[in-house]
């Protein structure tokens, strides 16, 4: 979908794979007080290693008896009863700041483990008993490559996000939507699916990740969020991994059209988007983005400066991408960059520096 000229490839010809897995970052102290200051920075009564005492689990298969990657465990009563307190709480914290009023008709009714991808979240299920309705949360380990990304998703995103830490936990709440790989292979190519207008937000959703360098978007990554609208349904694909937030060497794990498993959508906005169309979406992307940026122009400078000076990928890739995006926008300015925070709000700045001006002319001008 990127329309500057440059060599055309196809998902299939592309081989390329986010790595393996990604370590760690530590949450520094100017990352901590920052996460204090907005309010992200609460104390939980459990913590991620709590909940790493199960003493078994069990495989979840999904309805046609595939293995989910996830795994129901199991605590003895007496952990058990301690967790389904804490966890409550912290269901209160995400839903209502903390007022335990509501929560004496909660209960969690399950705790599940991922074995799959960089961060083995634990998924909390937590049930009303009143009339049997779930809601879900996740506890994770506290990375702050994720934590950045969960940050610039909420600035810069339509999005917002609720997240909290407390030391080495992260807590997230549910975001809900059909995954992309199950919605592709189900509801894409049904008469009812709007397929033009999917067609539009992928190429808002490719724009988007590109601009603030969101990696491995690959479409179990993604969810497809729809809403019944005056006529037909519209559509929105929201990220929910954060993990590879500027780790990355290669630019093109930045882009979502290059990925395979995002064929199906490619596909579609090949068939029915040309390439004005798609100049025109991402365009209107840019734009939203830029008013989200001028909007919130204090916190994204504060998180930058803090993310500038943070560690959050090895010096071969910090090389790999700054060279790539230097050659992508045929912009020099890209090989001055030292960290990944360096080359972010140098991204930033590239790709949406001339809406920047549009808007800063158009506030300027009298109103008539």
């Amino acid at each position: 979908m990127a329309t500057k000229g440059k060599k055309k490839e196809s998902p299939e010809e592309n081989d390329y794979r986010p790595s393996r897995k990604k370590p760690m970052f530590p949450v520094n102290d100017k990352l901590r007080k920052y996460l204090i200051n907005h309010g992200r920075e609460v104390k939980m009564p459990v913590s991620y290693d709590d909940l790493l005492h199960f003493t078994y689990s069990t495989p979840i298969k999904d309805k046609n008896g595939k293995d989910t990657l996830w795994e129901k465990t199991s605590y003895d009563n007496h952990e058990w009863n301690y967790l389904k307190e804490g966890l409550v709480e912290i269901y209160a914290i995400l839903k209502t700041k903390g007022d335990l009023s509501f929560t004496t008709h909660l209960n969690v009714a399950r705790i599940d483990y991922c074995t799959f991808g960089n961060s083995n979240p634990f998924r909390i299920r937590i049930i009303n008993r009143f009339n049997d309705n779930y809601d879900h949360f996740y506890i994770k380990i506290a990375d702050a490559s994720r934590i950045y990304g969960l940050e610039l998703e909420h600035i810069l995103s339509p999005n917002r996000i609720t997240f909290f830490t407390n030391d080495n936990t992260l807590v997230e709440e549910h975001i809900p939507g059909i995954p992309g790989d199950i919605f592709a292979n189900t509801i894409l190519g049904s008469v009812e699916t709007n397929q033009i207008r999917i067609a539009k937000e992928f190429v808002k959703f490719n724009e988007r990740c590109f601009i603030r360098l969101l990696g491995d978007m690959r479409s179990y990554n993604f969810v497809i969020d729809i809403t019944p609208d005056i006529e037909n349904y519209q559509y929105r694909i929201r990220a929910i991994d954060f993990d590879q937030q500027a780790y990355e060497g290669r630019h093109r794990l930045y882009l979502p059209q290059f990925f395979k498993e995002n064929l199906p959508y490619v596909k579609l906005s090949s068939e029915y988007l040309n390439k004005e169309s798609i100049e025109q979406y991402q365009a209107e992307e840019r734009t939203m983005m830029t008013f989200r940026l001028v909007s919130s122009k204090f916190r994204i400078k504060e998180l930058l400066d803090i993310m500038r000076k943070d560690t959050l990928s090895t010096p071969e890739k910090i090389d790999e991408l700054k060279t790539a995006l230097a050659e992508y926008h045929n912009n020099p300015v890209f090989l001055k960059c030292k960290t990944t925070g360096d080359i972010l709000k140098t991204n930033l700045k590239q790709m949406l520096q001339k809406n920047l001006k549009l808007i800063k002319t158009g506030m300027n001008k009298p109103y008539r």
